[in-house]
């Protein structure tokens, strides 16, 4: 990527943060462009990297002039803009359609009008047969995505991952700030699984997706488990604290264990390692052989937090470790 100028949407996240710094050590000519709606947390990073490699652009990917302002003279882009918390996009459904489906429209659109070389789009587990909205929108947009790698000018690829550790707005700072001050930790349901995940996997797993991927594919990486009376327990031991965990029940749009591939994507899946890939339906719309003509081989289990590696509690606290 050097010599390239990169766009980030939502930059100024968890993701867009970690990734930006990664390219600045990594590269020493490439030029990042951070496009967000947040004049304050701009401001903050702005100080922080203190590098005039960096643009800083205020946006919102809803705008479609002014995505398509932004866009000129990129090369690549990495869309991590998104409404991401399941109950803010549970009680506002088309907040969550506005961004997280028109807003990658908006971004494919544009980089499709000015010849982007490459778009990765980030999205999450929960869009694998999705219960709440948040998990519905990014589903949507993982379709927009592939529809638009059809089109044969622009190279498009997926990734998808699950919780990120310790990133903004996730449980894990939430229950170590009321452990460290001996407070009781709530947890929704004790046997819920969620898959882990550092900042630094997701990282590398979108920067995988750049280098491997072709038109149209989707990039999972593998990761552990654990349940949630697990994960709570290691944030008490990690706080040194007293405190006790509270079951609370399950919230709007939850569900017991997430999936990063499903069933039927297993059929099109490719192992490669430390990730799985899974292959674009090749399809067209050819509608009698689509009514007509489908597929007869044999279901393959999903892949989900409850069959995948599951963590033990020492495990567990061995990587909070790393991140508190």
């Amino acid at each position: 990527m050097n010599n390239k100028t990169i766009l980030v949407t939502g930059g100024t996240g968890s993701f867009g943060t970690t990734f930006t710094k990664k390219l600045l050590n990594k590269y020493k000519d490439i030029k990042i462009v951070i496009f967000s709606r947040d004049e304050e947390k701009q401001h903050r990073l702005r100080l922080e990297l203190n590098d005039n490699r960096v643009r800083f652009e205020i946006g919102d990917v809803r705008d479609r002039d002014r995505v398509n302002q932004v866009m000129k003279g990129i090369d690549m882009v990495f869309h991590a803009a998104a409404l991401k918390q399941v109950p803010s996009c549970e009680f506002f459904p088309m907040e969550a359609v506005k961004t997280n489906i028109l807003g990658t429209n908006n971004v494919l659109d544009a980089a499709l009008a000015t010849r982007v070389r490459k778009v990765v789009c980030l999205s999450t587990d929960k869009s694998v047969y999705p219960i709440n909205s948040m998990g519905m929108s990014k589903a949507l947009m993982e379709k927009i995505a592939i529809t638009k790698s059809k089109t044969g000018f622009l190279d498009v690829c997926v990734t998808r991952y699950g919780n990120v550790m310790a990133s903004r707005g996730s449980v894990i700072p939430i229950w170590y700030e009321a452990a460290k001050n001996n407070q009781p930790i709530t947890i929704t349901n004790g046997n819920m699984t969620r898959f882990l995940l550092t900042l630094d996997d997701a990282v590398e797993l979108v920067l995988y997706a750049l280098e491997n991927g072709e038109n149209g594919d989707t990039f999972i990486k593998k990761a552990p488990a654990c349940k949630m009376s697990v994960l709570a327990d290691a944030v008490i031991a990690v706080a040194n604290s007293k405190s006790k965990t509270v079951n609370v029940g399950m919230r709007h749009g939850e569900k017991m264990h997430e999936s990063l591939i499903g069933e039927e994507e297993m059929l099109r899946a490719v192992d490669c390692g430390d990730y799985y890939k899974i292959l674009p339906d090749s399809r067209d719309l050819n509608y009698d052989l689509f009514f007509e003509t489908g597929n007869d081989n044999r279901m393959r289990e999903a892949y989900t937090s409850a069959n995948t590696n599951q963590l033990t509690q020492e495990e567990v606290e061995d990587l909070l470790q790393d991140i508190l």
